[in-house]
């Protein structure tokens, strides 16, 4: 049996205390840990854990966020499929566990719980309640991934509540999805079965909810950003915390993950322990991973770092095994299959067209780090009986074309978005995933669109004779190539839509929950505007003449 031995300062999270020690390890596990009298300048703490990521959303298969992951010091995650659910149904779920097997990292899914998202959108495929029983027999699917319709939990609709309470029986916890939730119908959602809640925007929304018990995952994404608003809930209810990303494009998965949060919370004064204990021991006990704490008879699950201020990972180790070395990964790229589902035909500039059956529109308006929107009434000029994007009060044509049957695609307008020339569009489009564009003209709009179509998938950006494109051919969503180019050119496509007007953070993030109709307020659907505090469309046009 052959032994690894590595020493440090280790951080012991379980018992809150700090010790210079040696760690042997053996088969994958701690065999021994011993204190040592010894002066180290390292530290030694558990691995990060992502408590709530769509890995498809950082337009890598599995197998590559891994790659990029690991170099941040994180071993696992806790990660929800629902967005190749969406596309292929269970096939996708069953796709996301078998590359993720490729890997050493420990990928912990769930089995989703709303596809399709609503009733009021078009995806490609459905998950039942005999799907779901099948996910959750599988290895390392440990909870019903988040309950987005909460309508249905509140009036008790018998396939929601037959989904959880299957769950439950199935001794698995329920993932939670409840954005502005409060009072009785908070406690109502919550009494359901539903244990945690990565939606809350307001301090005020996550008091509420933690009071009726329920756990709160601090989330900082690439489009969502909460950290800010929440993060001294990391002392006040230290039991109760967890981090989490929800989407992390593949540019910021490259520089930085959950060590990060752990740094800016080290920043605000929080206790080191309720740090650690928020980014390691809570998830690994609320969804019972299978990944250490750096006790004995525990998995070697662990990472080195410089010191307990910046985090910043020295070494990284899951199962004993080296994984990532000063900011290199060593884990090999896989080979994987290419999966889809993708059958529109291109469109037309003349089917972008919004008819001017009145100047007065409802607008979704977008803000910058939030996933929730709201609504206006502008007014916009018209030319030759169709309404004009005005540039310069920033209110721009946005729509959603269907990429799984022939179909007209869906026209709002939007505020806030911020170009001045061109179109961006992306099939990263939650949670359905059809096509989604902004743009300031019908020509770019559809060449942005048509892009995506060609390739079966992707994010484009048009401007004039200017095309640009990022692939991704898995599932229309992902990309099989190696994650660190795949950053690159997400990152260059990214840099080029900011040049061309906006001054958001994560356009394209931006645009793609656009169409996420589970979030209030305004959406867009391949069926039309969507109210997301009514669940019911909206027409485009106000003071339509009789």
């Amino acid at each position: 049996m052959r032994k690894n031995i590595i020493e440090g300062n280790i951080v012991d999270v379980v018992n809150r205390k700090i010790f210079s020690g040696r760690i042997t390890m053996a088969n994958g596990k701690i065999v021994s840990i011993k204190e040592l009298d010894t002066i180290s300048s390292n530290y030694i703490i558990p691995g990060f854990i992502d408590a709530h990521v769509h890995v498809e959303s950082s337009m890598l298969i599995p197998s590559e966020f891994a790659r990029l992951a690991v170099c941040h010091g994180t071993v696992g995650t806790i990660s929800d499929p629902h967005e190749i659910g969406n596309v292929l149904g269970k096939s996708g779920v069953e796709f996301m566990i078998e590359n993720g097997r490729t890997t050493p990292f420990k990928f912990h899914f769930g089995a989703p719980s709303c596809v399709p998202a609503t009733v009021y959108e078009t995806a490609g495929a459905e998950i039942n309640l005999n799907d779901i029983e099948d996910i959750l027999q599988m290895p390392r699917v440990n909870y019903l991934a988040e309950v987005m319709n909460f309508p249905g939990v509140l009036n008790r609709d018998p396939e929601v509540m037959a989904k959880i309470e299957l769950a439950i029986r199935m001794g698995k916890q329920v993932d939670g999805h409840a954005p502005g939730l409060r009072g009785e119908d908070a406690k109502n959602y919550i009494e359901a079965g539903i244990s945690t809640d990565h939606e809350c925007f307001t301090k005020i929304e996550a008091l509420d909810k933690l009071k009726f018990g329920m756990n709160i995952i601090i989330r900082e994404g690439s489009a969502a950003k909460n950290f800010e608003e929440l993060w001294s809930l990391i002392d006040e209810y230290p039991e109760y915390v967890m981090f989490c990303s929800d989407d992390k494009h593949p540019n910021d998965l490259a520089v930085g993950h959950i060590n990060r949060l752990a740094k800016r919370a080290i920043e605000k004064g929080c206790d080191l322990f309720n740090v650690l204990r928020a980014a390691s021991y809570n998830p690994i006990k609320h969804y019972n991973m299978d990944i250490g704490m750096l006790q004995i008879n525990d998995p070697a699950d662990f990472c080195v770092v410089k010191d307990l201020s910046s985090f910043e990972v020295l070494k990284t180790y899951i199962d004993g095994e080296l994984v990532a070395s000063e900011g290199k990964t060593m884990i090999a790229s896989s080979d994987s299959q290419v999966i889809n589902n993708f059958s529109c035909s291109e469109i037309a500039v003349s089917q972008l067209r919004a008819e001017a059956k009145s100047n007065v529109i409802r607008a979704i308006v977008v803000e910058d780090g939030q996933l929730v929107t709201n609504e206006v009434s502008t007014s916009l000029d018209s030319k030759d009986g169709y309404l004009l994007s005005d540039i310069e009060q920033d209110i721009l044509k946005i729509v959603v074309v269907n990429r799984y049957i022939d179909t007209s695609p869906a026209i709002g307008f939007v505020k806030n978005f911020g170009l001045r020339h061109g179109a961006i569009a992306s099939c990263v489009a939650h949670d359905s995933h059809n096509i989604i564009a902004v743009g300031t003209n019908d020509e770019d709009l559809c060449e942005a669109v048509n892009l995506i179509i060609r390739s079966k998938g992707g994010v484009s950006l048009s401007n004039g004779n200017e095309k640009e494109l990022v692939e991704l051919p898995v599932a229309g969503i992902m990309s099989d190539k190696d994650g660190y180019l795949v950053a690159d050119a997400y990152e260059s496509i990214d840099l080029r839509a900011k040049e061309l007007g906006t001054s958001l953070s994560a356009p394209y993030m931006t645009l793609s929950f656009c169409a996420l109709l589970v979030i209030p307020k305004l959406k867009l659907s391949d069926k039309g505007l969507f109210d997301g505090d009514q669940f019911c469309f909206k027409d485009l046009y106000l003071n339509v003449p009789v």
